[in-house]
């Protein structure tokens, strides 16, 4: 199963989106209707409700009388944070429930509008924003809803910034055209990564890396290891000590395979066996063809992502090990020491020549890791060749 978190700003046309994804397939789980249904007549949601805010929210026939809430949330932050106190715990047990009756092979789609305001993001293996600029949105809600334009503007402001929204995103799925343009932009996500991200998940079985071929630096991998930093560290709860981003992809500038390594610090060795599962709901079953686990350095196990769409390697230390200091030192005299990345980018740069072909990257890994490893080696090389 694929649980995918699918949010984006009021007036984006997340329901366009999630109406084409129900239609390839996906099982829905819809927040708003949830907060609905648990603040309903006779509910323990409505009857909080009225106790914090009074009869005055209550209609005649017994049901939640929206706007006269609204009129008060909208209105008080510190009412909006007693609401959402009360009905969010509601609404996430209730998708819990949802969730764990999908069959084992579905994608899920949960539907959370308030999706990174609520900090969720971390909790889902993937995260699809739809991305509609705020003016644009403004003018729909006015066009569309009926809604005035000063009441338009505060339920915008009210909401995360696209900043935030975009941080959150694996996925920035634009809804600002016509909508058979969202609808080809939701078929090509659901045909090249949600199909074969379950699959992978489902299946215990990480995306290859495949050929080892060097690639210009991309300024997004830093934002998008971040990302990932956040999901694993989410996973491992209070068994981990911490996740950096380490290896090529970590130093600014430097040409890599579009390969992002993470390092996630335990205080133990037991914490790595017992964050296997963990790990793989996450995103990032363990590497069955990893070898040189359990070394006496600290590298315990080795996971690796199965999304097709972001490969990416994390890599299990001892917190305070040699294997995890030596992670560390690396990425750091790299980004500090110009020399240093000339030496080890044109040692890659062989390496990837010599075995670009090699679908298997063991051995282009195995060719660099010997300069990698020796820093006195680094000094002499990269004094040599160096610009």
């Amino acid at each position: 199963m694929l649980r995918t978190g699918l949010t984006g700003g009021i007036g984006a046309g997340k329901s366009t989106v999630a109406r084409r994804l129900v239609e390839r397939g996906a099982v829905l789980v819809d927040s708003d209707l949830l907060a609905r249904e648990v603040v309903a007549a006779g509910s323990e949601g409505l009857a909080a409700i009225v106790a914090a805010f009074g009869d005055r929210v209550l209609r005649a026939d017994g049901e939640l009388d929206r706007p006269a809430l609204a009129s008060i949330v909208f209105a008080d932050a510190d009412a909006r944070r007693e609401l959402d106190g009360i009905v969010h715990p509601l609404v996430r047990a209730r998708s819990d429930e949802l969730v764990a009756a999908a069959a084992p092979d579905a994608i899920v789609v949960q539907d959370v509008p308030l999706l990174v305001e609520g900090g969720m993001a971390a909790a889902f293996p993937l995260v699809v924003v739809v991305g509609v600029d705020a003016e644009e949105r403004i003018r729909r809600l006015v066009s569309a809803r009926g809604m005035a334009e000063q009441d338009a503007r505060a339920r915008v402001a009210a909401q995360a910034s696209d900043e935030r929204r975009r941080a959150a995103a694996d996925v920035w799925l634009d809804n600002s055209g016509a909508e058979e343009d969202t609808r080809r932009r939701v078929d090509a996500l659901w045909d090249g990564r949600l199909v074969g991200f379950e699959e992978n998940l489902r299946l215990g079985r990480p995306v290859p890396d495949g050929p080892p071929r060097l690639v210009d630096a991309d300024p997004d991998w830093a934002e998008q290891a971040r990302r990932l930093a956040e999901r694993i560290g989410h996973a491992a709860g209070d068994r981990g000590r911490g996740v950096e981003h380490v290896g090529a992809t970590a130093v600014p500038g430097l040409p890599a395979r579009d390969v992002l390594d993470l390092q996630l610090a335990v205080e133990a060795r037991s914490d790595a066996g017992a964050l296997g599962d963990r790990l793989a709901a996450a995103g990032f079953p363990a590497d069955p063809d990893a070898d040189g686990n359990g070394d006496g350095a600290g590298t315990l196990r080795v996971h690796r992502s199965a999304d097709p769409g972001r490969p990416a390697v994390v890599v299990v230390r001892v917190h305070g090990s040699p294997a995890w200091q030596h992670a560390l030192g690396t990425r750091d005299r790299l980004r500090a020491d110009p020399r240093a990345r000339d030496g080890y980018t044109e040692r890659r740069r062989r390496a990837a020549a010599l075995y670009g072909a090699d679908p298997d990257a063991r051995r282009y890994t195995a060719h660099t890791a010997a300069w990698r490893d020796d820093p006195d080696e680094w000094s002499v090389r990269s004094g040599s060749h160096g610009s």
